[in-house]
């Protein structure tokens, strides 16, 4: 026979109920809130974009549980500061570029590209299926910090010279922004790299204080104007042949996280790489375009700056890989994972050649 209830034990029952409700209450009202810093100017076609969706989804997922403010270059740290940042607890999150850190972490700059290394879909596979993430998360670990893949510029372009570069002699002294081992290319070559965040990179232009500049491809180079100063865009960039933004995680905020918040935050950043590559496909074929008709002069490396280049990445890789152990690693990785893929890509490019002919 089943026993009914007592109005005590209801009583009491409501009474628990009662007591736990404004506390439940108040957990779902109160949204975590999260800081993402950036690298970027705000809203800059690319990465700052990027950002900006990212910040967007996890908001927009999480049901309004869960907000994140995107605060551009300068805000609260500088651009080159974002990785110090979220080490030391002043955000929680930031959007940015791994190359900006390889000077103080040898190795860093390979979680975005490499000189004549891997393209987008490739890059991705080493994250994710060739050992590239558990490599990334232990280099970041030590500094509380963990890197995901979060946007993507796909292939850049060569840059923007004042003067086209007609032999290798012509690299010898010339005065180029750019990030990434490309810098440490075109110092074996004999030019002079500087390191300026984007936002400043077109006052140093006009000035003069620089002669060209590498930043990414057509569509985020475009509106800053970088051909009324240096008409000539040169190609490949075989600086960044992949453009990936990395998302920094503080993980003691993570962890912080219920479950499914964590999983959101992930699946964001997922979401957002495959948004960044495909928007940069169509929005590069029309930028490009409009690039030369207001005066860009597209122009191919001669073959010999192209063979000094491949040699020496190799020489830099070499060099980046005995900076230190962990890096020797990175590298080693990064290298199997171009060899792995060789003979699949070789198809596809062929196949790929084959069938825009037809």
């Amino acid at each position: 026979m089943t026993q009914t209830p007592s109005r005590r034990t209801l009583l009491a029952a409501t009474a628990a109920a009662t007591l736990a409700a404004p506390h439940v209450a108040r957990a779902q009202s109160t949204p975590i809130r999260w800081r993402m810093i950036t690298s970027w100017t705000k809203n800059l076609p690319g990465p700052g974009v990027s950002a900006e969706r990212l910040a967007q989804r996890i908001n927009k997922m999480s049901g309004g549980r869960m907000l994140v403010d995107v605060f551009p270059a300068g805000a609260i740290v500088p651009a080159f500061g974002v990785f110090e940042a979220i080490s030391t607890g002043v955000a929680e999150m930031g959007h940015t570029a791994s190359f900006f850190w390889d000077g103080k972490m040898p190795g860093a700059a390979l979680f975005t590209t490499a000189p004549f290394g891997l393209p987008p879909i490739e890059h991705q596979t080493w994250i994710e299926q060739r050992g590239g993430q558990q490599l990334w998360d232990e280099f970041y670990r030590p500094a509380g910090v963990r890197g995901l893949l979060a946007g993507n510029t796909g292939p850049s372009m060569g840059g923007w010279f004042r003067k086209a570069i007609t032999s290798v002699d012509d690299l010898k002294g010339l005065r180029i922004r750019v990030q990434g081992l490309g810098g440490e290319i075109y110092k074996e070559l004999g030019a002079t790299p500087q390191s300026i965040a984007p936002g400043d990179i077109l006052p140093a232009l006009e000035r003069g204080t620089i002669d060209a500049v590498e930043l990414l491809a057509p569509v985020n180079d475009q509106p800053l104007g970088f051909q009324k100063f240096a008409p000539v865009y040169h190609m490949p960039g075989f600086n960044k042949p992949n453009g990936a933004a990395e998302a920094l995680l503080s993980i003691s905020a993570f962890e912080k996280l219920p479950e499914d918040l964590r999983a959101i935050v992930e699946h964001a950043c997922a979401a957002e790489h495959a948004a960044g590559l495909v928007e940069a496909q169509a929005s590069n074929a029309q930028a490009i375009v409009e690039l030369v008709a207001a005066g860009a002069k597209v122009t191919a490396f001669p073959p010999d700056v192209i063979a000094a280049m491949r040699s020496k990445t190799q020489v830099v890789l070499d060099r980046k890989a005995g900076e230190s152990a962990f890096a020797g690693r990175i590298v080693a990785s990064y290298r199997a994972a171009i060899g792995a893929g060789r003979n699949w890509a070789s198809i596809e490019a062929y196949m790929a050649q084959v069938l825009r002919q037809a």
